[in-house]
């Protein structure tokens, strides 16, 4: 018997980034899409836990027990008197330390999957609750749809989304640490006030209207001005899919994956072809939100 999941990408169209707080972390109003890029992850019974992966980037991905594939394996399990000897499985779609949280999803998945492969009868809120304990952004990609993330980003609240919004996303080549650029974040605002993080409201119309020109005033990042000081780079593909047409561009996340609004499918293709043809990027991925989050297949 095995179980496959699957789980979605996020972009964050609003990532307000507050100070940080005595234990390290930074109080956050980030609100999440879930995006029709997916990883699944299949479980099955083994004589020992172990993770295997394919897909783009595969080589990237750890296959020991930092992958937290296996983290929520073994948190699960060690909730329910369970050892947790599985075959995790990752068949990998979405892009990896891209700020689209690959990791997090899988995750996501594998705590999903584990689930229902021993049939723990874990709540939604024991899963979510798991979740957070395993990072800021897997309690996201266990719920996809849209959501405002507050404290870390764990703490969720649904968003209502009123249409599909159209996306290209821009894969560079090699990662950023999510830890480093929150550390360039510190260095950045080092002196300066930084407010309080509060989700937009402008934003939030413009979701619940399914308005992508309103989304495009509205998309921000906090984090955007740390990626780029450390990778000056993302400056010319971001310039290149605004030439082409996109109407918003910004980091995904932590980055280095940058992320283009669309008016539609076709002016998503047209910016698809002009990223890849500027040479600012390895490659690119279309994309529609919201969509569904973790998943059994």
């Amino acid at each position: 018997m095995s179980v496959t999941v699957r789980v979605p990408a996020k972009v964050n169209v609003q990532l307000a980034v507050g100070a940080a707080r005595p234990d390290g972390f930074h109080d956050l109003a980030n609100v999440f899409l879930a995006v029709g890029l997916y990883d699944e992850v299949t479980v099955t019974p083994a004589d020992e836990l172990r993770i295997t992966c394919s897909g783009p980037d595969a080589a990237q991905v750890p296959l020991d027990a930092t992958n937290l594939a296996a983290r929520a394996a073994i948190a699960l399990a060690g909730r329910h008197g369970i050892d947790p000897r599985v075959h995790i499985h990752i068949d990998k779609d979405i892009p990896v330390a891209g700020g689209m949280a690959g990791g997090s999803a899988d995750g996501a998945g594998a705590l999903l999957a584990c689930d229902a492969l021993w049939s723990t009868g874990a709540t939604r809120d024991e899963l979510l609750a798991i979740c957070a304990e395993l990072g800021s952004d897997v309690p996201f990609s266990l719920v996809g749809g849209a959501a405002l993330g507050v404290g870390r980003g764990e703490r969720l609240t649904p968003v209502e989304v009123g249409g599909t919004f159209h996306w290209v996303f821009a894969v560079a080549d090699g990662g950023l640490s999510t830890p480093a650029v929150y550390r360039e974040f510190d260095r950045l605002t080092a002196g300066t006030p930084v407010p309080e993080p509060a989700a937009s409201g402008a934003l939030l119309d413009a979701l619940r209207a399914g308005d992508p020109a309103a989304l495009a005033t509205a998309l921000s990042n906090g984090l955007q001005p740390a990626a780029l000081s450390l990778r000056p780079s993302l400056a010319d593909t971001l310039a290149a899919g605004t030439t082409a047409g996109a109407a918003a561009a910004l980091v995904s996340g932590s980055g280095p994956t940058t992320a283009f609004l669309a008016e539609d499918e076709a002016s998503a293709r047209k910016v698809a072809d002009a990223l890849m043809a500027s040479g600012t990027c390895r490659s690119t991925r279309i994309a529609t939100s919201p969509a569904p989050g973790a998943t059994l297949r």
